[in-house]
């Protein structure tokens, strides 16, 4: 059984589509779980539909769905406090030290974030890589261990398959109540719950209800 796990991820919602049924399992079997949060996501374009939020109030509405999503999900929240779109173009080895001290912190067993090259969106493969290189440099005899998820559409063809598949439909109710506390973008990817709402889950539930990652190895 794994003594903490730690999750880094850029935005929020990462952790709802990602990993949030592995996270409620390791809750479910009493682990603590932490969640460092690179961005609030404030430069995302999804506004509702109809819309109900512009650039100068989306940061507030997604920090407050962040923080909604981690209640449900029982989890501590650390908000890192880069800022959108631009993680890419901050220092690698800053963030990796940043990321290194909180960690040595927390001790965790386990840390689960982004491949840091087949994770699609710029923002997730730059803290990705981060955050590999932070649990590179924590000395051999404390380093945790690491899970990165990819997620580009050719990532089984260029990396084979996943050596971690979870099976988290038991907990897919505490993963669908994750996603929805991020109203503002669960929208867009789920469309309405509202209408036909058992087909919709069980769409979501077909797509949705594995989770899938790669043990990195230094």
């Amino acid at each position: 059984m794994e003594k903490h796990v730690v999750l880094i991820y850029p935005h929020p919602d990462d952790e709802a589509f990602g990993a949030s049924g592995t996270i409620a399992k390791f809750r479910n079997e009493g682990v603590p779980v932490t969640y460092l949060c690179g961005t609030l996501g404030e430069m995302g374009r999804n506004m509702g539909n109809p819309t109900f939020a512009n650039r100068e109030t989306l940061p507030e509405i997604r920090k407050k769905e962040l923080i909604d999503a981690c209640n449900v999900l029982d989890v501590d929240l650390h908000m890192l406090g880069y800022r959108d779109k631009t993680l890419e173009f901050e220092s690698r080895q800053e963030i990796a030290e940043h990321l290194k001290g909180i960690l040595e912190e927390i001790k965790p067993s386990l840390v689960i974030t982004h491949h840091p090259e087949q994770a699609v969106h710029p923002d997730h493969n730059a803290l990705g890589a981060a955050a590999v290189e932070a649990v590179r440099l924590i000395d051999e005899s404390e380093r945790p261990k690491l899970w990165v998820q990819a997620i580009s559409q050719n990532h089984v063809e260029v990396l084979g398959d996943p050596d971690i598949v979870l099976d988290i439909t038991p907990f897919f109710k505490t993963k669908m109540d994750t996603i929805l506390a991020h109203r503002s973008q669960a929208q867009g990817v789920l469309g309405s719950m509202d209408k036909e709402k058992v087909d919709m889950e069980e769409i979501a539930k077909h797509r949705l209800g594995t989770e899938r990652f790669y043990t990195w190895n230094f």
